[in-house]
């Protein structure tokens, strides 16, 4: 495809709101790639790190997740438990992550979940960044019939997932996470359920890049 005709789709998300399933759903409708947690596979293949220390820090900020983890020293693909020499940051690591990101988004037209995407592909010509938030009573009921847990337990993960993705969000872009000054568009999908949120904002998405 040619790069002029290359467009990114971003989409942040409250945990229950349906925002995995939705980005999903609009990828798929769009024709588009789409990136979440694949994103820590091609970012561990390309800088020959392990996985694990990705998924450790996984949208957690510079200070938090690795400072503990194996002493900070990180072995590459294939080392096994020999400590290489490197010793890298979650900033190092959003770094080649960010470096991935930017290199998909040359390449083809994709929809990115979450990792700041929207403030890394900021420059991009084609860019659309949209958030889905859910009000607390449906977040709740989908956790809980997801997961199976009770409605404590949820409002616990909820808690604490929304302030792990704000402060990484908050920290590495500069901005708010869920603001709508951060976006082009947020959508509550408790309003028009699922596939009516897919619906509409495929719709946004096409009309606002004239696709």
């Amino acid at each position: 495809m040619n790069d002029q005709l290359n467009y990114i789709v971003n989409v942040g998300r409250q945990l229950g709101s349906g925002g995995h399933e939705i980005a999903e759903k609009l990828a798929a409708r769009l024709n588009i790639a789409f990136y979440d947690k694949e994103l820590i596979r091609l970012a561990s293949e390309e800088s020959g790190l392990c996985t694990e220390f990705f998924e450790k820090a996984d949208e957690k900020a510079s200070q938090s997740a690795l400072s503990n983890f194996w002493g900070m020293r990180f072995p590459f693909i294939g080392d096994g438990a020999v400590a290489s020499k490197n010793c890298l940051s979650n900033d190092a690591l959003f770094k080649i992550q960010s470096d991935v990101i930017r290199r998909i988004a040359e390449e083809q037209s994709a929809l990115f979940v979450g990792r700041c995407a929207d403030y890394i592909l900021r420059d991009h010509p084609r860019c659309i960044n949209i958030f889905i938030s859910s009000s607390m009573a449906e977040r709740v009921k989908r956790l809980c019939a997801i997961h199976h847990i009770s409605e404590e337990k949820a409002e616990e993960w909820i808690e604490k997932a929304d302030s792990k993705r704000a402060d990484y969000y908050n920290y590495y872009t500069f901005k708010q996470w869920g603001a709508a000054a951060s976006y082009h568009l947020c959508m509550d999908s408790s309003q028009l359920g699922v596939e009516g949120t897919v619906e509409f904002i495929e719709g946004f998405v096409r009309r606002k890049l004239m696709l």
